[in-house]
């Protein structure tokens, strides 16, 4: 039977005139596509296997492929998109449930694009970051309430555990097993250049990745795969995962075909065992059991490293924060729907959640009407692509972002979003060896710190336009933002004026 039958969605054009059957393109390709015919000998491909990831085209020497999106198509249907006819037939073939990465693609609002930016210019006049100075330093962590003074009449200047970034982005979690060993190591290493921090995600800590330490956020999830003391005392600060963007309410799931070797000591389960952490934690149903498991993890590090905790935005994600705020975490990490993943499930991925830009102006909102907003800082991610991004966050009551699909995408990244077949053709969310080492560290951390160091150049020159020398004149400053095309609802939730107001 043949029901569930779809031309494949890609189509592999060779130009048979610049082909020379060296057969590169078969080797660069994990999935099989391209394969060379003994008895005529030319090159085919299997356009069935093929998920676009541009490796051969980025490594045919004669360049004579091209990829392009298949001409076959369903009969329009408005109501019945040809996405969601593929995804019926698939399941009613399985009976399984849909698994898709890299984050939410489908057409709804990215508030970032209808956000512009004020600029100075007379009575306010811009800065040149080129001769003036510029602050794009950032402390996260709890800020007293008030100054308080010594018995000698000196201010009191000891504040609780902070993390020091050099500008106000991080590397989000991403965990060894999910990510590769050499993806890990550009991480790594370009965090430490830049003076900021990765996140290690909810793999553990490989040995040879300690000596980072100091760049490092280490993640305690639900699964508690990898923790043990010298975990938490290993990095600068330790974050609970509750949730993430791309699936709220959902745990995580590593297979247990990439649990082996270094994956499988690190994380300190069995070679072969599915890697699974619940949706909760066992041990937090309320947030005062929250509170129990953030100030144990601080009397396990001796009261040295602050704590996140990182939830998804939600429906009710200014009072979920509320109750963070009070449950003694020093840093609150709130990830939009847009965030990427290895793998999520797809109803999950596209249906749940709210945007980081909607969900960030009210948890700011609400802290300050509360009055705890110096309890804690905010860290913004899902989805941030540019240094426009960042600032915009910024303005919106954010401390920091994180940022995890932009790094990738500096790695080399293609997005085919595939990560959960471990077939990553550009040697980032694989364990196969032969893979892995397609991705060489030095090269990628020097690719990330390009990045990151143009994003900094790019938000020193956006703060002078605005007149800001200080990242921390910039936080929470919404006058600074104006809305194009928005609701008046949608302006109420973001705290911004209409562009023209």
């Amino acid at each position: 039977m043949n029901e569930g039958f779809f031309y494949p969605e890609f189509e592999i054009l060779r130009r048979e005139d610049r082909c020379t059957a060296c057969n590169l393109c078969g080797q660069q390709c994990a999935n099989g596509v391209h394969f060379l015919n003994a008895k005529t000998g030319r090159m085919e491909s299997d356009d069935s296997k093929c998920v676009n990831c541009q490796r051969c085209v980025a490594f045919c020497p004669a360049h004579a492929l091209k990829i392009t999106e298949s001409s076959s198509a369903f009969k329009q249907n408005a109501n019945w998109q040809p996405d969601t006819v593929r995804e019926i037939y698939k399941q009613a073939g399985s009976g399984g449930v849909l698994l898709s990465s890299m984050g939410n693609p489908k057409p709804l609002p990215v508030y970032w694009d209808k956000i512009l930016i004020n600029a100075s210019q007379v009575t306010n006049p811009p800065i040149d970051p080129l001769r003036e100075p510029m602050e794009t330093r950032v402390f996260l962590g709890q800020r007293p309430g008030r100054a308080v003074r010594l018995p000698n009449g000196k201010l009191d200047c000891t504040l609780p555990p902070q993390l020091e970034l050099a500008m106000p982005v991080m590397f989000s979690a991403m965990s060894y097993g999910s990510i590769s060993y050499n993806a890990h190591a550009a991480l790594a290493r370009a965090a430490r250049e830049l003076g900021i921090l990765y996140n290690t995600g909810e793999g553990g800590l490989h040995e040879d990745f300690y000596c980072y330490g100091e760049n490092t956020i280490v993640q305690v999830a639900s699964g508690r795969f990898g923790v043990h003391e010298k975990y938490l005392n290993a990095g600068a600060g330790i974050e609970i995962k509750m949730g993430q963007g791309a699936k709220p309410g959902i745990g995580g799931h590593l297979p247990g075909t990439k649990i082996a070797g270094d994956v499988s000591r690190t994380r300190m389960i069995p070679e072969g065992s599915d890697a699974i952490s619940p949706a909760p934690h066992h041990d937090i149903y309320s947030i005062e059991d929250l509170r129990q498991l953030v100030f144990s993890l601080k009397e396990a590090t001796q009261y040295k490293k602050p704590v996140i905790v990182k939830v998804a935005a939600v429906h009710n994600i200014a009072a979920i924060a509320s109750g963070i705020a009070r449950s003694g975490a020093d840093i609150i990490a709130i990830d939009g729907f847009r965030g990427g993943t290895g793998a999520a499930p797809t109803r999950i991925r596209d249906n749940v959640g709210i945007p980081i830009e909607l969900a960030l102006a009210a948890v700011d909102q609400r802290l300050r009407e509360e009055g705890i907003r110096g309890r804690v800082s905010l860290v913004a991610g899902g989805s941030i692509r540019s240094a426009a991004d960042v600032i915009k966050a910024v303005a919106l009551g954010a401390d920091a972002c994180y940022v995890a699909t932009a790094a990738l995408l500096a790695l080399g990244c293609h997005l085919c979003r595939s990560c959960q077949s471990g077939k990553c053709n550009w040697g980032i969310a694989t364990q196969n060896p032969e893979l892995v080492k397609r991705l060489d560290p030095e090269k990628g951390s020097r690719r990330l710190v390009n990045l990151m160091t143009a994003w900094k150049h790019e938000i020193m020159e956006m703060m002078g336009g605005m007149g800001i020398n200080s990242i921390e004149a910039l936080r929470g400053n919404r006058l600074m933002l104006r809305g194009i095309g928005l609701t008046e609802k949608e302006l109420s939730i973001l705290g911004i004026a209409h562009a023209g107001e």
